[in-house]
């Protein structure tokens, strides 16, 4: 069963991973024209489920495995103030009869596919390159549940691009809305994402101890590539030595900060063919994959350096306030993969932050595959860990291991079967 995912997943990762250019995202709809599917729409507060329609375009090798693929809209709350915010998201559930107990519920955490609206993945027939893992575990039994993340597929509010507690309360606000969806979904469930995503799940993971529902269960979150403390790319950005990858990410996180601090002065970080590609370089992932990544390859150290040692100070601030996790022990228990050839989350940064965590007492298993990079990982590795949440299973704890606590692996060569 796990060579199914193995040989066919392929996961969205952060800013300039290349994405299926055939992937034209579909144009919001108006509720009031589409039939709400029948779920409960009762209640207040956050994880309401606001509405559910079928999703208006679908990869059709989701639709073969898919007993249920709809376009959800509930509420949620905002990690910059605590405001209540509408989100919306895609649900997938599997074919079949349901396992005593309901079908397992994995809520994944997208990698970046932009700041704007028109990027959510709910609008992507191929849900922003995730088609394939969503397909894989679908066949495999679980109910897949894809948050857009907050200002992503809406016109409410703006994409709090990277900020941990948002995309947090996002993920678990997006189970709870499940629940109220299907019927025949578990009261179990894991946080499962990649790069942003990898943060989402992390902070998901935190935050579920104090947020989550008291009939809903968190078994166990998995980080791939986390953007769990990206405070160092100011330092980066800084010394001249951001890579491609950082420089695109560095765009979507200026002008994310612009909105949420309107007194920053953008000219304060960037200059030359930064400033000229602006438009381009914080467009959708999906859109004009390749263009973007020349044209931040050919950047010069000058082109996103701070000004200042003031405003690299500055910059390093927002960067922690976003980010800086962990911050609170977790609630169960974590997995964290990463590839130590990753160009946008340098490994130290990622072995520091689980540092962090296994002194505060976490359940935390950390391997860093030799030779991978960025989102470079070994599926089935995820898939055997999940399951043994699932099954109930002691965790594992790579903390005192010696050589911890991130292990160094060198992936073995997984074959179809």
């Amino acid at each position: 069963m796990t060579g199914v995912l193995a040989t066919t997943v392929a996961l969205t990762g952060c800013a300039g991973d290349k994405s299926d250019q055939s992937d034209t995202p579909a144009q919001p709809s108006s509720l009031d024209q589409q039939l709400l599917l029948p779920a409960d729409y009762s209640g207040e507060g956050p994880g309401t489920l606001r509405s559910a329609v079928d999703l208006p375009i679908v990869d059709r090798r989701i639709v073969r495995v898919a007993e249920e693929a709809a376009r959800i809209t509930y509420d949620s709350t905002s990690g910059i103030d605590g405001s209540p915010q509408t989100v919306t998201g895609s649900v997938f559930e599997p074919l079949g009869e349901p396992p005593d107990g309901g079908w397992p519920v994995i809520v994944f955490g997208h990698g970046t596919v932009g700041i704007h609206s028109d990027c959510a993945p709910s609008l992507s027939p191929s849900l922003g390159g995730a088609a394939d893992a969503i397909r894989a575990l679908l066949s495999l039994g679980y109910i897949l549940v894809v948050p857009d993340y907050q200002g992503l597929g809406t016109d409410t509010g703006y994409h709090p691009y990277l900020d941990a507690s948002t995309e947090g309360y996002n993920m678990i606000d997006a189970a709870r809305a499940t629940r109220k969806l299907l019927p025949n979904a578990s009261d179990k469930w894991v946080a499962f994402g990649v790069s942003q995503g990898g943060q989402a799940s992390w902070a998901a993971n935190e935050l579920n101890a104090t947020y989550s529902s008291p009939d809903l269960f968190l078994v166990g979150s998995v980080s791939v590539s986390p953007a769990a403390d990206i405070a160092g790319l100011a330092d980066l950005a800084w010394a001249g030595e951001l890579t491609p990858q950082q420089s695109i990410a560095m765009v979507l996180i200026l002008a994310t900060l612009k909105i949420e601090h309107p007194e920053l002065n953008l000219d304060d970080y960037r200059r030359g063919a930064a400033q000229e590609n602006w438009a381009l370089l914080s467009g959708c992932s999906s859109d004009s994959t390749d263009e973007r990544l020349e044209v931040a390859d050919a950047l010069s150290p000058d082109d996103l350096r701070p000004v200042s040692q003031e405003a690299t100070d500055l910059l390093r601030h927002y960067l922690i306030q976003m980010s800086g996790l962990p911050r609170s022990p977790a609630s169960a228990p974590s997995l964290v993969l990463q590839g130590d050839q990753d160009q946008l989350i340098p490994v130290p940064w990622t072995d520091a932050a689980v540092q962090r965590a296994c002194d505060m007492g976490a359940d935390i298993a950390s391997f860093v595959a030799v030779g991978r990079g960025h989102s470079d990982f070994d599926p089935t590795e995820a898939l055997d860990w999940m399951q043994q949440r699932f099954r109930g299973d002691p965790p594992a704890s790579t903390c005192a291991v010696e050589g911890g606590p991130s292990i160094r692996k060198v992936p073995q060569l997984t074959l179809p079967e």
